[in-house]
C-alpha cells in the first residue's frame, strides 16, 4: 500500500477539498425516517449504519475522507461496534479514506495491539487509513504506531494542541529551563518521528491534531512540524472559522485537513425531515464548508 500522506494529498487534490466529515452517531438526534427497531441489537446496528451510508452517499464526491469517532459507536455496545465496521467498510467502498478517531495509546504490547486493531495486522473490519493517537505516555508508546504506519502504509495524527477549552491546563505549561510549552515539545516529537515515514509528496504519515480554536498557537506549531499534515478539529459547532484554520496550512492550500461533525450531520430543522431533504441538507452544508475554506486558501 502506498504512503498514507501521499494517498491523502492525492485525494485532496482530486476532490479540490481539504475538508473531512466526522461521523458521530447520536441516535437521539437522527431523523426519524432512519430509525429501525432501535430497541433491538439488529435494529440499532441497522439504524446507525444506514444513517452513515446516507451521509456518505450525499458527500462522497465532495471530500477526501471521513472520521468516525469510536466512542460514539462504542456507547451502543456490540451493535455500535458492528455499525462502526459497517461504516468503515462502506466509506472505503465509496473511495473515501477513513481516519479512525480513537485517541488510543498505551505502553508496550498494548500499544502494539491498538496499532494492529486500527492500522493493520489485526482483523480488517475496524482498520482505517489513519488513527488519532495520544502522546501522553511518551516516545516509546508511539513507536508501535509508527512501525505500523511504515509496514502497512497507514498514518497517525498525534494530539498536539486540542480544541477544547481545558487543553491549556497541561498542553500550555512551560517546560522548566526551556522557552517551550508541552505542546511545542510534542510537536517536535511528531516532526522527529515523521522523518521515518515521508512520502513522495513531501509530507509525512505522522501527522498532528491542532484545534481551529487556537489559531495563534497553530501558527507556531506549524513551524515546528513543516512536513506533518495537521488534522484540524473545532471548525463549526466548536466555534472555529475558516480564517482560524489558515495557520495550519502551507501556501497553496496543502498541509492540513479540516474536520466538522455535528454541524454537518445534525442540527436538523426538525427530526421529521425526509430522506431526500436530509441528504440535500448534508450535501449543501459540505459544499458551504468547502467554499468557505477555499475562499481563504485559494485552492
Amino acid at each position: 500500500m502506498t504512503n498514507f500522506a501521499d494517498r491523502l494529498i492525492t485525494a485532496i487534490r482530486q476532490k479540490h477539498s481539504p475538508c473531512i466529515v466526522g461521523l458521530d452517531p447520536r441516535v437521539e438526534n437522527m431523523p426519524t425516517f432512519v430509525l429501525s427497531a432501535i430497541d433491538t441489537d439488529d435494529g440499532l446496528r441497522r439504524t446507525i449504519a444506514t444513517f452513515h451510508r446516507l451521509v456518505i452517499d450525499s458527500i462522497a464526491d465532495l471530500i477526501p475522507a471521513v472520521k468516525p469517532q469510536t466512542a460514539f459507536f462504542e456507547q451502543y455496545g456490540i451493535p455500535g461496534i458492528l455499525a462502526l465496521a459497517d461504516t468503515i467498510g462502506y466509506a472505503r467502498s465509496r473511495g473515501l479514506l477513513v481516519i479512525v478517531d480513537g485517541k488510543r495509546n498505551d505502553i508496550g504490547s498494548t500499544a502494539e495491539a491498538y496499532a494492529r486493531a486500527f492500522l493493520g495486522g489485526g482483523h480488517p473490519s475496524l482498520q482505517g487509513d489513519a488513527l488519532t493517537v495520544s502522546p501522553y505516555l511518551g516516545r516509546d508508546s508511539l513507536l508501535p504506531f509508527v512501525d505500523a504506519c511504515q509496514k502497512h502504509g497507514t498514518g497517525i495524527f498525534v494530539l498536539v494542541k486540542t480544541s477544547n477549552r481545558g487543553s491549556g491546563d497541561l498542553q500550555d505549561l512551560t517546560l522548566a529551563g526551556e522557552a517551550k510549552t508541552i505542546y511545542d515539545k510534542v510537536a517536535e516529537l511528531v516532526a522527529s518521528l515523521g522523518e521515518t515515514v515521508l512520502g513522495s509528496s513531501g509530507y509525512s504519515s505522522i501527522g498532528a491534531v491542532v484545534g481551529a480554536t487556537y489559531p495563534e498557537q497553530a501558527a507556531q506549531i506549524r513551524g515546528r512540524m513543516p512536513k506533518a499534515i495537521i488534522l484540524v478539529p473545532g471548525y463549526g459547532a466548536q466555534g472555529g472559522t475558516a480564517q482560524d484554520v489558515v495557520p495550519c496550512f502551507h501556501p497553496g492550500g496543502l498541509g492540513a485537513i479540516v474536520s466538522a461533525s455535528r454541524s454537518i450531520t445534525y442540527e436538523l430543522p426538525n427530526r421529521h425531515i425526509s430522506e431526500v431533504d436530509f441528504q440535500s441538507l448534508v450535501r449543501a452544508r459540505v459544499e458551504k464548508m468547502n467554499a468557505a475554506i477555499d475562499s481563504v486558501l485559494s485552492l
